[in-house]
């Protein structure tokens, strides 16, 4: 009978401590969200008339902002041309991004002829998936869906 008694009692606390995991709220996600524009004036970039614009933002004490720009570089299609690429180094363009808000870098923002950034980039980025994106910008439906709608 004591033995029943004891078993009694821890199945009624289990059942109190369980009502009161349930009852607790689930943490809050960390605030690690950083700035990312959706508008850019223009005006304040090379070429303002070239129909799309890919800024990267990057810091000279940035290891990663450096092959982030060897890689968008490449996308300048020249005074002419469609795309104009330009860096924007935290200290000399310190002013810019101010304006922006911009609080980490590497950042890439691929912004249409109104400015509005149809894309960007986080942090280090492929040449491909840059170059994608770019692409698709341009043009909707030029590249490929994801691998993994493919048999």
């Amino acid at each position: 009978m004591e033995r029943l008694l004891i078993a009694a009692v821890l199945v009624g606390l289990a059942v109190v401590v369980a009502g009161f995991l349930q009852r607790r709220k689930p943490a809050p996600p960390a605030d690690s969200e950083w700035n990312i524009p959706v508008q850019l004036d223009r005006r304040d970039f090379l070429r303002p008339n070239a129909p799309w614009l890919v800024a990267v933002f990057t810091s000279s004490i940035c290891d990663a902002c450096a092959g982030v720009w060897s890689k968008a570089v490449h996308l300048d299609a020249g005074p002419d041309g469609p795309v104009c690429a330009q860096e924007l180094e935290a200290i000399a363009d310190a002013e810019i991004h101010r304006r922006y808000g911009i609080d980490a870098v590497p950042l890439i923002l691929i912004a249409d002829a109104d400015g509005v950034v149809q894309r960007h980039f986080l942090g280090p980025v492929t040449a491909t998936d840059l170059w994608a994106a770019v692409a698709e910008a341009r043009e909707p439906g030029s590249t490929p869906g994801s691998c993994e709608t493919h048999d």
